[in-house]
């Protein structure tokens, strides 16, 4: 059934918006127009596509984004819904009218519509690969199959804020030092561009040779002033050239491999892959899904090809009778606790326990290492930039203490 998105007054001439699905654009007139409101503007909102086998939806582009906060809340508030004992179709049509997202609402009448045809949940939420990934789409299959959906989905919810909170640390942590690394360089160009000229000047009609620091200034700051579009040019060029380096396998499998021998901060990188590791396998496990499958899914987490080539191999190795410890002890990728506490895990049948434990053991160690490495950096740009001016006002000065001795 297609979707429409609507624009109408109500008896009080107050503008309201929503969407509505309807057979057509007069069936969606008519019944707006029994809800008591009076129809402004309707449009089909993105007409759904279907393919040979007949097929899903196309997934619509609105100027407004879904946020996967948002896909987190939704899943949070579909879990509460069948857990109190309601049916999937209404309560898909509960969390529609608790959704704002004009977008998001759109996505979930037409996932609705899937269902009412007859499709799985599983088959409606694939149609929409770029706000559900297979890690969401492979548990709600698990939970669909065991018949434990409200919990799977549940665990979801918690999943994703799980990780959406360690991201949002992380961001918090890094964007102060950023912020002043920016600001010390703006600074920095503005005080060598335009006001060290007016000040070297004063030197230009005296015919006593300059020091080597205040030469270098003068130079500097003339090729600034002259040249500065081209360092800006430079930049973007080595940004661009950057990311296609990295776009092609063999910079994306350099910089994947140096994130995790880089000094200083290949521990960290190794802790977040781990944390990231243990909590995605730990949810889909809880799920039901197979630790095979869950293995294939988890690699893409990591978004490193070094650790997702390991995996490949692990899974390889599992299919031939070998447990995930043992395969993981001979990676120095992953930690000596990450692989005892699989093996504890193993050992004891809790294994989706033990890797949230070191999930969450890992993701303590992240946030305090990163707090670490912060306010190390404070007095490091504070140093640097201190260092810098005082090299300006040097080289301003050395050329006034001569003269003054020449006057003497």
């Amino acid at each position: 059934m297609p979707v429409y998105e609507y624009t109408a007054l109500n008896t009080a001439g107050k503008k309201l918006k929503g969407i509505i699905e309807a057979d057509s654009l007069t069936a969606a007139r008519q019944k707006i127009r029994q809800a008591g409101d009076y129809p402004v503007d309707i449009k089909e909102t993105i007409p759904k596509a279907r393919t040979k086998g007949g097929k899903g939806f196309q997934l619509p582009q609105f100027g407004k984004r879904v946020k996967q906060q948002e896909i987190h809340v939704a899943t949070r508030q579909l879990a509460t819904l069948l857990g109190a004992g309601i049916p999937l179709i209404p309560a898909l049509n509960g969390l529609l009218e608790q959704t704002t997202n004009s977008a998001l609402r759109t996505i979930i009448a037409q996932i609705k519509d899937g269902v009412n045809e007859g499709n799985s949940l599983t088959s409606a939420l694939s149609e929409h690969p770029r706000l559900f990934s297979r890690i969401y789409v492979n548990m709600v299959q698990a939970g669909e199959a065991s018949g434990s959906l409200d919990v799977v989905l549940e665990r979801l919810a918690e999943f994703g804020e799980n990780q959406q909170a360690l991201k949002s640390r992380i961001t918090a942590a890094m964007i102060y030092p950023i912020f002043m690394a920016l600001v010390g360089m703006g600074v920095l160009f503005m005080l060598i561009t335009f006001i060290v000229p007016s000040i070297t000047k004063v030197f230009e009609g005296t015919k006593q040779a300059l020091p080597l620091p205040t030469i270098f200034l003068i130079k500097l700051s003339s090729l600034l002033a002259s040249y500065w579009w081209l360092l800006l040019l430079f930049i973007a060029a080595g940004v661009v050239a950057v990311r296609y380096g990295l776009s092609q396998p063999a910079g994306r499998r350099f910089w994947d491999r140096m994130k995790l021998t880089l000094p200083g901060l290949s521990d960290l990188n190794i802790k977040i892959a781990s944390a990231r590791f243990g909590r995605t396998l730990s949810s889909m496990l809880h799920a039901g899904v197979p630790l095979f499958t869950s293995l294939g899914i988890a690699k893409n987490i990591l978004n490193n090809v070094i650790l997702g080539e390991v995996l490949e191999e692990a899974a390889v190795e599992l299919e031939k009778g070998k447990s995930l410890s043992q395969i993981l002890r001979g990676s120095k990728w992953f930690t000596p606790m990450l692989v005892q506490m699989i093996a504890v895990g193993e050992q004891s049948g809790a294994l989706e326990k033990m890797l949230e434990k070191a999930a969450e053991s890992y993701e303590k160690e992240i946030e305090s290492k990163i707090l670490a490495l912060t306010s190390m950096i404070e007095p490091i740009m504070i140093l640097t930039m201190g260092l810098v001016v005082s090299f300006i006002v040097i080289s301003i000065l050395l050329p006034i203490f001569e003269m003054n001795q020449l006057i003497r």
